[in-house]
């Protein structure tokens, strides 16, 4: 898996002080994307064993607490992505207690594929559809177009401070 972005502080992609993942590989390619850079699956750079292990170490820093990771990009569900995925995934479900993850999609909750329904039984909330410009609406809340929805998909984390 490659990836573009990765933000050890981020206060905007979900609820808390969150780290945040923009992986490369999107078949949606959907117009008016704000992320056009992420499309190709070769793009960016190779998501490493030690990218993952910054992930872990930031997701347990005590001097900065996170509420999460969100993952986005790209499309983190993109197959190509799912093996490296679900091995953070798992990670952060085993070194991680009580940090929530999310999961941004162009792929709806009704048509994933058995693997992409494994990687997404380890996230809390997934956010799916096409971004469509049509529905865009600058009003909505970690989404950008109306027809996308928020999927919670666990019991709320409590959150952290």
């Amino acid at each position: 898996m490659n990836f573009h972005q990765y933000y050890p502080i981020d206060v905007v992609n979900g609820p808390g002080t969150r780290c945040t993942l923009f992986v490369a590989g999107c078949v949606h390619q959907c117009p008016g994307c704000y992320n056009k850079s992420t499309w190709r699956i070769d793009s960016g750079k190779p998501f490493t064993v030690l990218q993952e292990d910054q992930i872990i170490a930031d997701l347990q820093d005590t001097r900065i607490r996170r509420q999460g990771l969100s993952l986005s990009g790209g499309d983190p569900l993109h197959p190509q992505n799912l093996g490296a995925i679900e091995q953070l995934l798992g990670r952060v479900r085993a070194e991680c207690a009580g940090k929530d993850v999310w999961i941004w999609t162009g792929y709806q909750l009704a048509e994933l594929s058995g693997a992409q329904q494994r990687v997404i039984a380890l996230a809390d909330v997934l956010v799916d559809g096409k971004f469509v410009q049509d529905l865009r609406d600058p009003a909505l809340i970690w989404r950008g177009s109306s027809n996308q929805v928020i999927h919670y998909l666990r019991s709320p984390v409590a959150q952290q401070a």
